[in-house]
């Protein structure tokens, strides 16, 4: 049977494809702005079905009706990155967060720690040869899919087709449900003062030549909209968005100096606006790879002047970072901080930074801290915290003892802080 033939005999109604899923079944599907919605919805359709179904993933933009109060009994999410539309379910109890890398999670499902049954995907329509491509997440998506028993597909023809290693043949599926419908956008947000200072901290630090891995958000997109001229950066990144794409188009990257995979962008996801997905479809600038290649921190410091850029809730006078909640309630996951944070501190000339805010609720409270809060997470540890950015500065701890980080420390914070976080240092011994 040719592949054209096989990809007939396997397409489904939305509803008849999640047919196969029964209860107890362990579930992947993808996310970001890969998550097959049509196929999703039709699940939910099936709450009165089904029983205690496992769904695992990363973040998840928009609603996701699986996680709707009432659908506990049918549906647990078992979240290896909180989101938008799982964090009330998982901090009401209904849902469970797998702290881990990022770049671990493909092993999760290679070693059965996790077993799957199903995998839930969304592809680009399949090209002359009968591969179809994961498109703006490739992420955990292929060892999900190598591992489950059932894999089913969404074909989009709105998802770009993406280059890299991120393809699945027609013959290695067992449903093909065609439905097409837009991908999750994120609405630009002009960027505060705040956001644009702190980038003119970080910017200095991004010299000619670097790697560069920055996420999403008003921090990371004053960054590249701060870097001009000819500076031949390069970009190898768990995620891009639209200021990662503008400063391709402008010609800052050219990854004409990178050491691996030289003059391609690497990433592992995108998201952000329809122009974006648009530029990345069949962009051969472009490659996306499995999180465990892009991710992983010794692939990640093979890269010269590698440069990471995260961000933080909070963090305390000896370094610790909390990046995944706010004291016991849990907001994100651990991603591909850590990942990217040792990978930049053991490149020859890497800058591993995480930059934030001073101060959090319209400047009432401040995100240096002589603790974290009650049940917080330490996400990146204080010993590998190197480069600590604020509007106010910044602070390289690297090498520092807890006396001298927390002088460093409370000398970035907001100065209207600054005496309280005197007084409690001295209070902890950290300064006399």
């Amino acid at each position: 049977m040719n592949w054209l033939d096989d990809y007939r005999s396997k397409l489904q109604s939305p509803a008849d494809a999640v047919q196969k899923i029964e209860s107890g079944d362990c579930v992947y599907y993808a996310g970001n702005a890969a998550i097959p919605q049509a196929l999703v919805r039709a699940l939910a359709e099936r709450k009165d079905e089904l029983e205690n179904v496992q769904l695992n993933h990363v973040l998840l933009v928009g609603q996701d009706p699986l996680s709707q109060p009432g659908m506990e009994a049918s549906f647990r999410h078992n979240s290896l990155f909180v989101g938008p539309a799982d964090r009330q379910a998982v901090n009401e109890g209904r849902g469970d967060y797998v702290p881990i890398f990022l770049n671990q999670i493909p092993r999760l499902f290679r070693e059965s720690i996790v077993a799957l049954d199903v995998a839930m995907v969304q592809c680009s329509p399949p090209d002359e040869h009968g591969f179809m491509s994961f498109g703006v997440e490739t992420l955990a998506s292929i060892a999900a899919c190598q591992v489950a028993k059932t894999v089913i597909v969404q074909v989009n023809e709105k998802m770009p087709r993406v280059l890299g290693d991120s393809f699945i043949h027609v013959n290695r599926v067992n449903a093909i449900v065609e439905y097409t419908e837009p991908l999750p956008e994120l609405e630009p947000k002009p960027a505060t003062d705040v956001e644009k200072a702190i980038a003119s901290n970080v910017a200095p630090l991004i010299k000619p030549g670097s790697t560069v891995q920055m996420g999403i958000g008003g921090i990371p997109d004053s960054v590249w909209e701060s870097l001009e001229g000819n500076l031949e950066l390069g970009v190898h990144t768990e995620m891009i968005s639209d200021g990662g794409m503008r400063a391709i188009q402008r010609g800052v990257v050219t990854g004409t100096k990178k050491n691996l995979h030289q003059g391609k962008v690497i990433l592992t996801f995108a998201l952000g606006s329809g122009e974006l997905y648009d530029f990345l479809d069949n962009n051969p600038l472009i490659e996306a790879h499995p999180v465990d290649y892009v991710n992983d921190p010794f692939i990640v410091s093979q890269n010269e002047n590698m440069v990471a850029v995260n961000s933080a809730i909070e963090v305390d006078l000896t370094g610790q970072v909390c990046s995944d909640s706010i004291g016991p309630y849990i907001y994100s996951g651990f991603g591909g901080q850590v990942d990217f944070i040792r990978g930049a501190a053991k490149s020859k000339g890497g800058r591993p930074i995480i930059a934030l805010p001073a101060t959090a609720k319209s400047g009432q409270v401040s995100r240096i801290v002589p603790f974290l809060k009650q049940g917080a997470g330490v996400v990146t540890s204080r010993a590998d915290v190197h480069y600590l950015v604020t509007e106010h500065g910044v602070a390289n701890l690297f090498g520092l003892n807890l006396r001298e980080r927390a002088e460093a420390l409370i000398e970035i914070a907001d100065p209207q802080f600054q005496d309280d976080l005197i007084y409690a240092a001295k209070d902890r011994k950290l300064l006399t």
